[in-house]
């Protein structure tokens, strides 16, 4: 059943990548209340779901470490996810000050550099939708809710920065992204200690990404709706 629901979302979350250009009812200015409830949503599956989760994934990681110097650094997931934050900061400023400076790379090398980042961070999200483990069907449609919100916001932004050539090669890039993570998973299972150091880096860019886009901005968005979206997707998530 978990297999086939996978497959399901997986074409979703493609779905939603493919569509997302004509999602004409998201404005970019000014916020509308649509992309405010879905900053609460993101909000509180990253505080709720996936911060607690990197408990769990600690406990494996330093299971896999045996005697050597990290076992003696503690929170090691925590410093992945800081990694997979920093990594994603330093793409965006890189897109940002390329705008401004002249830089040694062109602006489509730019794009490339871009795109590519988030074609893995997609990969690894549709691997996730098959290869994470689900108490019920409920927590992986709550996993596919989340993320396909994260997703409209992430190609509201790569749309922002890159406009044509993102619709034209961006688009179908991280349309087959999360098709060519969910394939991988359904035919490769890799470890728990690898599991762990994938979502613990994906993590650390979901919350960057969470913190760039989808929280409301200050006089452009509906401050209600973003708290409705945080507290109806928390009850959710805690009543699950």
């Amino acid at each position: 059943m978990f297999f086939w629901l996978s497959f399901v979302f997986a074409i979703g979350f493609s779905l939603i990548h493919y569509s997302s250009k004509y999602l004409g009812f998201i404005k970019e200015r000014p916020q509308s209340r649509v992309l405010s409830f879905a900053g609460g949503i993101a909000v509180s599956y990253v505080f709720i779901h996936l911060l607690p989760e990197l408990n769990h994934y600690q406990q494996a990681l330093e299971e896999n470490l045996g005697e050597g110097a990290w076992r003696y650094v503690e929170n090691h997931i925590y410093i992945i996810a800081m990694i997979g934050l920093a990594v994603f900061y330093g793409l965006e400023r890189l897109v940002k000050t390329s705008k401004k400076e002249q830089s040694d790379l062109s602006p489509a090398g730019v794009f490339w550099i871009h795109i590519s980042s988030f074609f893995v961070y997609n990969a690894v999200i549709g691997y996730l939708l098959i290869r994470e483990e689900y108490e019920s069907p409920w927590g992986l449609f709550f996993y596919f809710v989340a993320l396909s919100i994260h997703f409209i916001t992430n190609d509201r932004a790569l749309r922002r920065e890159h406009k044509l050539i993102y619709d034209q090669y961006g688009r179908i890039l991280l349309t087959l992204a999360t098709l060519l993570g969910w394939v991988i998973g359904a035919f490769i299972e890799v470890n728990e200690f690898t599991i762990s150091i994938l979502i613990a880096f994906l993590a650390g860019g979901i919350v960057l990404n969470v913190l760039k886009e989808e929280l409301p901005e200050e006089k452009e968005s509906s401050f209600a709706a973003f708290s409705l979206g945080l507290a109806g997707y928390s009850i959710l998530l805690l009543l699950l």
